[in-house]
């Protein structure tokens, strides 16, 4: 059997011609796979030169047909041949598949479409005038010392409404999670932090009816409000990624704004970033963690891009590095910005409005979570490894209205 695969009128179409027999049904069901991973949402099967059709064929049909429905996209099969139309036809199936989707109808929106260098973002309708207030919470500049003590560890819940990036850990209170402090984010009811107790995995915790994910935190940055702009994009063909600092350039673009709370769900070409070795909590040797050569001992860094084809939460921060937002932000190509990302096995996104607390409880449910990183960018000329980067995914943009101070003792 033959499968070819061309675009038209902006459907994804493979043509099969010869006999779609239990062997070629596993081939078919792979190409489809990769249609999808590669960003396609309208699928159409061409199986006018098909001249048999198998149980198993007919499986691979409806599969992708629940597969398109359940991400908002839509499967059907086209220009079928008349033995095929006969067969679907006494299965009762040549209706579903031929018929115009309904549910891809009620996707579609009025988008505006925003054409930047790297990418294409679909900007949905935003909240009018939403916007998030900041709490910077701790003291980050402890970091470098290793000094953080019980007075600087302060719990906190994190509902839906809530997004944050920082040092925490989950646990009774500093006590209980001293050897564990390390990286960890929130957003949509998830909550995900990166131990240093030596495991090197991952852990999270979701809301679930009266659970509410609780983080013991040494320092955070902590928003809440609503988001005021959702944005899918896709980058360019000719690049075929994105890099981030670009990314989150552009987010400041679409809200008209010079800082913002952002979460992004994208596919990943690649993650760059650090996560520290041992907690925080213990007076490092002379000049500190960042010195040389004890930060080989304290911190990790990704030598080169990681969990490529990953689904990835990026939450975080980015604005202008002053006042209470000074000691928490870093230099990311020419913006200042904070952001961690969790890294999970890949799970393709719905098509049209996305709700955020659907997309990461989804995530999270249903992929293997495998790691939280604080990004970082690698300026080193031909040496560095540049930036993170993603294929496509959805941005979730808030102005930050008010920023407050929220300090414990030093």
């Amino acid at each position: 059997m033959e499968i070819t695969r061309r675009d038209e009128n902006g459907y994804t179409v493979l043509a099969l011609k010869g006999r779609l027999d239990g062997y070629w049904a596993s081939h078919f069901s792979k190409s489809l796979e990769e249609a999808l991973h590669g960003g396609a949402r309208r699928i159409r099967a061409d199986l006018s030169e098909l001249s048999y059709i198998s149980s198993l064929g007919i499986r691979v049909l409806v599969d992708y047909y629940k597969k398109l429905l359940a991400i908002q996209g839509s499967f059907g099969v086209t220009y079928a041949s008349e033995r095929v139309r006969t067969v679907l036809s006494m299965a009762g199936l040549m209706d579903l598949l031929t018929a115009a989707d309904a549910a891809e109808a009620r996707a579609e929106e009025t988008v505006v479409l925003v054409n930047r260098p790297g990418a294409v973002y679909e900007v949905l309708r935003g909240v009018a005038g939403a916007s998030m207030t900041c709490h910077a919470v701790g003291h980050p500049e402890l970091l470098g010392s290793g000094g953080f003590r019980t007075a600087h560890c302060r719990p906190m819940v994190f509902p839906n409404t809530r997004l944050a990036v920082g040092l925490g850990a989950f646990g009774n209170g500093f006590d209980d999670c001293q050897n564990r402090f390390g990286e960890f984010l929130a957003t949509g009811g998830a909550a995900a932090y990166q131990p240093t107790d030596g495991g090197n995995v991952a852990d999270y915790l979701l809301a679930t009816e009266a659970l509410v994910p609780e983080v013991q935190v040494l320092y955070g940055l902590v928003c809440e409000g609503r988001f005021a702009h959702v944005a899918q994009f896709s980058a360019k063909q000719e690049t075929g990624s994105l890099g981030f600092a670009e990314l989150i350039a552009d987010c400041l673009s679409i809200a008209q704004t010079d800082r913002a709370a952002i979460v992004v769900v994208a596919e990943s070409a690649g993650l760059l970033g650090v996560s520290l070795r041992k907690p925080p909590v213990q007076q490092s040797a002379d000049g500190g963690i960042f010195a040389h050569p004890e930060i080989r001992q304290w911190l990790s860094f990704t030598p080169e891009r990681v969990h490529r084809r990953a689904q990835t939460v990026v939450v975080g921060i980015v604005g202008p590095p002053e006042g209470p937002l000074q000691p928490f932000l870093r230099l990311v190509g020419n913006l200042h910005a904070h952001f961690h990302a969790a890294a999970f096995s890949y799970r393709p996104l719905k098509h049209g409005r996305l709700d955020l607390n659907e997309t990461v409880r989804t995530l999270f449910e249903g992929e293997s979570l495998y790691s939280v990183l604080h990004l970082i960018r690698d300026d080193r000329g031909s040496s560095g490894a540049g930036d993170s980067e993603f294929v496509r995914g959805a941005c979730w943009v808030s102005p930050i209205s008010e920023i407050i101070s929220e300090k414990a003792a030093a």
